[in-house]
């Protein structure tokens, strides 16, 4: 930081727009002064794309925005805007969509020059100083001297963009599309280590659940050993941090070695589904383990204290990417006993000369990334007290930067995975931990006008997208199987009607990013690829067909099958590129509904649901009726209304595609008729 500059960044909320709020270069957010501003001075704009734990976002901050050499000639030549993607997905997805067409790749920093109507005309990513002075020289000359040309090329590109991004590729899916999807995505498995590809290899934990999901269609048990074997690596591997819990962002190594030690909120909460999954599909108390360890980072180091989850943890600590992670084996052996750090050493693999080498030098740094050896249950919990002192000393260490903001969508994801833990587990403190973000979230960003994107340093601000509401219709539905508690259904119904007010594209059908009239973007995308974070329109889909499921509703039904069959030529040509709406389709093809009648303190009702969550049945929803709320669920799910509590006694419904079999009383009784429903 240098205190003798402060640009208009210093006025924002964001934590990635504060860290460049004292460059010298001139930045602007994102809005109406900026492009005001390069209209008046005839300027283009160079627009720099980011977020607040990127690390080539910090390289290229350290060596270009901070120079004064470099600030200079910016000021000279462009008006500079800096977006946060995280606050902005919108105008993130808009342009990077363009820098990957035009450029074959895409990453952060994205960098963009556009004329001051916001039309790009170059893109790329990060640039050394050397390399960003000679490029904004060039645009200089251009704009001086080939305007016609430059302008007449943004143009272009800005047509085509906005056809691409809001098109729509209707079809109906083929009846085989799961097994399809399923065996397109197993021709990219690596056997060896699991995961998909080579290297980078992302977690991707949303097509490990549709494979679980589609062996349990197709009957295909390689599907589900792929998904198996996946997980289990992420877990031994260094990307899983072995002392603190939760998950890295990827690993640059094939083996999941060594990670990219940032840590995301959003995979997080995706990795806590896929290993709850697993533990459904398998009841390997491994995979339940394993969700509760991601919980319990999530709880203890991005819970912001009135409930709600902060983003990101930062990949650098004092400069160095992964600093704040590695050991050498002196720190190792200072810290615990002789025999304490003996079994330290085996169970995380370490190596006297260390196994971490820079990525940029390849030189070795002398410290070691700790994996997890293939240990016994019993080895494992004898090391809980080595892991719990490593931990409090790395506590000491400067830490990674968090990036503090809460962001309705993300949240909506984490309610969604602690709520399934929850309710798996049977284990109220994951339920309560989602139960304060919904709440959070519900009292500060949920407004008579709508949803609120950011909440961030005591305000919330920034209308709601597509994912917000999708998100948190996901989340509030799978919380409501959690606790059984109708308001979280009710706001989830209110939210669902919200956002196809507000979403739905009403000529083509599918929804879109944005609502009509945002302003100052060349588009409304509608955005169907799950890249790291599933897209609004797959989350969109799935998130009314539960809902749907839970309430009997035809048309929120409808609203999915058809945001389905918008994507669907799309979806029948490149299936891999939307698992997440080809989940949403599998769900929409037939599914249970159990409707349980009791007392929710009746340890009769108790057992009937504990005997209805051990069946491997992804398809289910679970309702409760009870005295006290038959009215208001009859409200929300009308097809409940009629049903009764048989001879005084907590009674089960089970239903496949709301046509139900004759009532039961006995909990084992209804465990088989779903077993038998869900075959």
């Amino acid at each position: 930081m240098n205190p003798k500059h402060e640009n208009r960044l210093a006025n924002e909320t964001s934590p990635y727009l504060l860290q460049h709020a004292h460059n010298p270069v001139d930045w602007f957010p994102w809005g109406e002064e900026a492009f005001e501003r390069a209209q008046n001075e005839d300027k283009p704009i160079f627009l720099s794309i980011g977020y607040s734990t990127c690390h080539w976002c910090h390289v290229m901050e350290r060596e270009s925005f901070e120079d004064e050499e470099v600030a200079r000639l910016m000021n000279e030549v462009f008006v500079s805007i800096k977006v946060d993607r995280e606050e902005r997905p919108d105008v993130d997805h808009i342009y990077m969509t363009v820098t990957q067409a035009m450029t074959g790749s895409g990453g952060w920093p994205m960098t963009v020059m556009l004329t001051p109507d916001r039309k790009p005309f170059f893109a790329g990513t990060y640039f050394p100083k050397a390399t960003l002075v000679n490029l904004v020289r060039q645009v200089r000359d251009r704009w001086q001297d080939q305007r016609a040309e430059l302008i007449g090329e943004s143009d272009r590109i800005a047509e085509g963009l906005r056809q691409y991004l809001e098109r729509s590729a209707p079809g109906d899916l083929p009846n085989d599309i799961v097994a399809t999807a399923a065996d397109s995505l197993m021709e990219s498995y690596e056997p060896q280590y699991g995961g998909f590809g080579s290297q980078p290899k992302f977690p991707t934990c949303l097509n490990l659940i549709f494979l679980l999901r589609a062996a349990d269609r197709t009957g295909k048990k390689e599907h589900a050993d792929a998904a198996l074997r996946t997980l289990r690596a992420m877990r031994h591997g260094g990307i899983f941090d072995q002392v603190g819990f939760g998950l890295h962002r990827y690993s640059t190594d094939v083996r999941w070695r060594v990670p990219h030690f940032e840590k995301m909120l959003y995979d997080q909460a995706l990795a806590v589904m896929a290993y709850v999954e697993a533990f459904e599909f398998t009841r390997d108390p491994f995979y339940r383990r394993t969700a509760e360890e991601i919980l319990e980072y999530v709880e203890r180091d991005l819970r912001d204290e009135p409930g709600g989850f902060q983003s990101a943890q930062d990949a650098d600590s004092e400069g160095v990417e992964g600093k704040y992670y590695v050991w050498t084996e002196g720190e190792i052996e200072q810290l615990l006993t002789p025999d304490e750090a003996k079994r330290a050493k085996r169970a995380f693999q370490t190596s006297p000369n260390g196994n971490y080498a820079d990525e940029a030098s390849g030189r070795s740094t002398g410290t070691n990334i700790l994996e997890l050896s293939q240990i016994s249950h019993d080895e494992y919990t004898k090391l809980q007290p080595v892991r719990e002192k490593l931990l409090k000393a790395r506590y000491k260490r400067v830490q990674p930067i968090k990036d503090d903001k809460v962001l309705t969508d993300w949240n909506g994801l984490m309610i969604a995975a602690a709520s399934q833990a929850g309710a798996s587990f049977d284990e109220p403190r994951w339920t309560q931990l989602a139960k304060g973000s919904a709440d959070f979230v519900l009292a500060k960003a949920k407004t008579d006008q709508g949803l609120l994107h950011i909440y961030a340093k005591g305000r919330a601000k920034g209308e709601g997208q597509l994912t917000d509401y999708a998100f948190l219709i996901w989340g509030l539905a799978s919380l409501y199987e959690a606790t059984f508690d109708v308001a979280y259904l009710r706001q989830a119904k209110s939210l669902a009607e919200e956002m196809i007010q507000g979403f739905w594209d009403s000529k083509l059908a599918g929804f879109h990013m944005v609502r009509e009239g945002t302003e100052h973007l060349l588009a409304r995308p509608k955005e169907t690829y799950d890249g790291a974070i599933p897209s609004g329109n797959s989350v969109a889909a799935y998130a009314l067909a539960l809902l749907a499921r839970l309430t009997g509703d035809a048309k929120l039904e409808e609203t999915a099958r058809k945001t389905v069959r918008a994507f669907g030529a799309d979806l029948a040509q490149r299936p891999t590129a939307s698992l997440g709406m080809v989940t949403a389709h599998d769900l929409l093809a037939g599914g249970q509904e159990v409707v349980v009648v009791g007392e929710p303190n009746d340890p009769a009702t108790k057992e009937m649901l504990a005997q209805l969550r051990t069946t491997y049945s992804p398809r289910k929803v679970v309702l409760l009726k009870t005295p006290s709320n038959s009215e208001v669920l009859a409200g929300l799910a009308a097809f409940t209304s009629d049903l009764s509590a048989q001879d005084g006694k907590p009674t089960a419904y089970v239903c496949r595609n709301f046509a139900c079999e004759l009532p039961t009383t006995s909990p084992f009784k209804a465990r088989s008729l779903l077993e038998r429903a869900a075959k």
